[in-house]
């Protein structure tokens, strides 16, 4: 199985907040999966902690590396850009990273978004999300429990996994 790739000042370990998701389900696969985490403007359709996406530069609602999109979620006015994105292919995973920030000084968060979409062998799809977080709101975050982005990403996977189940039924 393929491993998220990390810059290097938001490595796990070294950050403040660390979270990892992962789902592994049959009868999907990850060319189904992808349209609906590649299109930001269809989060809130599956995923109630994501509000008002938003795009700048005449760009979206597809994420190309270097789009700058806005959106909110866990309480946080979050600035988005696409650092790696590269659609599932032959043999080669789906890839989306997003570096994100919002808010200054105190309440100052820095995150580094990452998502992985493979496809395994009898028609089976994995789909991992891993975030890291920098700043003191992310300190707080990673005390909280239960933890609130361990539960919201996964409230996220299993909604992008639905969604992709109807629309193949569909």
């Amino acid at each position: 199985m393929h491993a998220i790739i990390w810059p290097e000042q938001y490595q796990p370990g070294f950050t403040d907040n660390f979270v990892s998701n992962e789902v592994i389900e049959a009868g999907l696969g990850a060319a189904e999966v992808w349209p609906w985490l590649n299109d930001a403007a269809r989060w809130p359709d599956y995923y109630t902690n994501a509000a008002n996406v938003r795009f700048y530069d005449r760009a979206g609602p597809a994420l190309t590396t270097g789009v700058h999109f806005y959106f909110e979620t866990f309480g946080f006015p979050v600035e988005a850009q696409v650092v790696e994105q590269q659609a599932p292919g032959a043999g080669q995973p789906g890839r989306l990273a997003w570096y994100g920030w919002a808010g200054e000084g105190d309440t100052r968060l820095d995150v580094h978004h990452a998502w992985l979409i493979e496809d395994l062998s009898g028609g089976r799809v994995r789909i991992l999300t891993q975030e890291t977080q920098n700043g003191k709101p992310a300190l707080e975050l990673a005390r909280t429990r239960p933890n609130p982005m361990l539960n919201g990403h996964q409230t996220w996977l299993d909604g992008l996994v639905a969604a992709a189940r109807r629309a193949s039924r569909a």
